[in-house]
């Protein structure tokens, strides 16, 4: 036998291309193409949130619990703490609302060690090129990551990559219309670090991308901004940055302001289900009127006890599949 063994010359650019995933929807754990460029899933992903929602990933409140994540959850556990029955009966009647629509619910796997599994944006965010596995700030978060990829190998929807330069949370991936990402980046729950690794996998692919620099007391950019159609978005004016509100207002979005109290019991995190549905938390009584008086056709759930914990509607929903 022999060996033959070819060394590569020093002064020669590496051939990137021998990194290049394959390019199919195929679980994998690494899908992005690293020069940009990644194709489209054709079928899972979406291009706008906004688009009609047919599945849905959901985290399960078997074994919640009602722990310190943020100021939110400590002002509740101070004051009133959540009562774990009600919170998970109110899951269930969420669930019955998604059924309602005709949208497929994904579950992760209920594991014991996981007690806020039930927040399924934070752990993974789905793309057009695949599922981003996040980087969680708690350290006792850091398995909801791992139990994320499981769910999707057992989906068969492939990894488009995984954050590494810092941490980062699903919450502050807000995709504003097709092909443009508005980045939260708090300092506690996503590192600028983080926040800028993912900004510059957008960019290759040829997104608009925009760093929301926020107060670490708003946990994620969606407790602020969250598209409900096609060029119309809910978002506290009180406390979002007027220079996102003018960039928002500039790209043609009519604005709906919730109101500051509404937004810090989590009335602005809702979900977008397209073709003017919504779901959104019953306390939301502004956006839900104005939204009624639109036509739209809205799903009003109480969840004052669920999120006692830390979350509302739009952080336990991550859209895997989204039709046109």
């Amino acid at each position: 036998y022999i060996l033959i063994i070819s060394a590569q010359d020093p002064m020669k650019e590496p051939d990137m291309s021998r990194d290049i995933p394959p390019s199919n929807d195929h679980f994998c754990l690494q899908r992005r193409n690293l020069l940009g460029g990644t194709a489209p899933l054709s079928s899972w992903g979406f291009q706008n949130e906004t688009d009609p929602l047919t599945d849905v990933l959901l985290g399960p409140p078997a074994h919640l619990q009602h722990l310190s994540t943020s100021s939110l959850s400590r002002k509740h556990l101070r004051d009133a703490p959540c009562n774990i029955q009600v919170a998970q009966a109110q899951h269930a009647e969420m669930i019955a609302a998604y059924k309602h629509f005709n949208v497929t619910v994904h579950l992760h796997e209920a594991t014991i060690e996981l007690p806020m599994q039930v927040y399924a944006r934070d752990s993974s965010v789905m793309t057009p090129y695949g599922a981003v596995i996040t980087a969680m700030a708690n350290w006792w978060r850091r398995g909801e990551n791992y139990a994320a990829i499981r769910t999707y190998e057992k989906l068969g929807i492939p990894i488009y990559d995984m954050v590494t330069a810092g941490t980062f949370e699903g919450g502050d991936f807000n995709v504003i219309e097709e092909g443009c990402v508005l980045i939260g980046c708090g300092g506690a729950r996503t590192q600028e670090e983080g926040a800028r690794q993912v900004q510059s996998w957008f960019n290759a692919e040829g997104w608009e991308t925009r760093l929301a620099f926020i107060d670490e007391y708003y946990v994620h950019i969606d407790l602020m901004v969250v598209p409900i159609a096609p060029k119309l978005t809910a978002v506290c004016i009180d406390c979002t940055d007027p220079k996102i509100v003018a960039w928002l207002k500039a790209k043609g979005h009519e604005v709906i302001d919730v109101p500051f109290q509404e937004t810090m019991a989590l009335g602005c995190n809702f979900m977008s289900l397209g073709k003017d549905r919504v779901i959104a938390p019953a306390l939301s009584v502004s956006l839900i009127g104005k939204l009624r008086a639109r036509g739209f056709e809205v799903a009003a759930i109480d969840m004052s006890e669920i999120s006692k914990t830390g979350g509302g509607i739009h952080c336990m929903a991550q859209a895997l599949r989204r039709g046109s």
